[in-house]
């Protein structure tokens, strides 16, 4: 006979509201800004699982039977995300990748002391062939006088963020979040509609397995990354060779690393001098990340989160996943000046 050890089911409402409990000076209105963003994500996510058939199911020529233009995911997503979190009393104000300035909260609700800047649909450009998307989000306290959320309050070092994370929509659709308690993974039981504790306290191991990233720009790199790059694949020195592990979709590669152990990089090139991934959007909430699940994450010269951020789509580099193979990064890349905030 088969012994089943009994494990308790933990939705995240549940796991947020324990969380709570252990700060009782919380107002509850940071919880309430995680349980939005999760029911986002199972908005988000069943929109994914039927992007492959949205063309069985009747739409003709960017139409559908109604004469509506079918919009990109994407702008569904962003549009999701902006529904789910704008009357709940508890932001100011929102940023977004898919838009250029500031998202207001409307007339007429109230507005909180949180603001919360997303990638609502990142790597969607991978949905048409089956890969893993994924939503990255990064929630910051307000810190100017007015009631509305203003350009200062957005753009804020990733130390001062109060919490982030990111959905995965694979093979099944994870939330991963920290609020500076440590890092914790959540998975969807689509049968029940449910986020469930899957993941408790994730750790990344400090020696990484895979190297992530696209060796189709080695050409535009300076000789410092090139010789990085070939320190990771064991050519050079006596280290262990990485596995190159590269999906295209930073949700996705991010996430096999923190659970695997490895290093996602995306250098600054001739073409991007600035690097391409977004600082507020993409580099610090995964930072953060990281860093609570004892990685870290780099520019190549300066730690992410310590970056002063100047425009609401800044770009940077990015070396992010286990401490050691980021530390090689900084060691070898510091005679590079640092191509973001300059």
């Amino acid at each position: 006979m088969v012994h089943h050890t009994p494990t308790s089911v933990v939705t995240i409402e549940r796991f947020i509201i324990e969380q709570e409990r252990l700060h009782p000076e919380a107002t509850g209105e940071l919880s309430g800004i995680l349980y939005d963003l999760a029911l986002a994500a199972k908005m988000i996510a069943n929109k994914v699982r039927m992007a492959g058939l949205a063309d069985i199911l009747g739409a003709t020529e960017m139409h559908n039977v109604q004469g509506e233009v079918q919009q990109k995911l994407d702008v569904m997503a962003n549009e999701i995300i902006i529904k789910a979190m704008d009357h709940g009393g508890r932001l100011c104000g929102m940023a977004s990748e898919e838009e250029p300035d500031i998202i207001q909260i409307p007339e007429g609700f109230r507005c909180g002391k949180y603001l919360l800047l997303f990638d609502p649909l990142d790597g969607s450009s991978n949905i048409d062939v089956n890969v893993p998307v994924g939503t990255i989000f990064s929630v910051v306290r307000k810190i100017t006088r007015s009631t509305r959320g203003e350009m200062e309050d957005l753009l804020q070092p990733g130390r001062r963020q109060v919490a982030a994370g990111y959905v995965i929509y694979g093979s099944s659709t994870m939330l991963v979040y920290t609020t500076g308690q440590g890092v914790h993974g959540f998975t969807l039981d689509p049968s029940i509609g449910e986020f469930l504790l899957s993941h408790p306290n994730i750790r990344i191991p400090d020696n990484g397995r895979y190297l992530s990233v696209n060796d189709s720009y080695e050409q535009h790199w300076d000789d410092h990354v090139r010789a990085l790059m070939r320190r990771y694949r064991g050519l050079d020195g006596d280290r262990r060779a990485l596995n190159v592990r590269y999906v295209g979709s930073l949700v996705a590669d991010f996430h096999r690393n923190l659970l695997g152990g490895g290093v996602f990089c995306y250098p600054a090139n001739a073409k991007s001098p600035r690097g391409k991934l977004r600082l507020l959007y993409e580099a610090n909430p995964l930072a953060f990340v990281v860093e609570q699940a004892g990685g870290a994450a780099s520019d190549g010269a300066t730690r992410i989160m310590d970056i002063s951020p100047t425009e609401l789509h800044q770009r940077t580099p990015l070396y992010i996943g286990s401490k050691s193979e980021v530390e090689l990064a900084n060691e070898m890349l510091s005679g590079v000046p640092s191509a973001v905030g300059a």
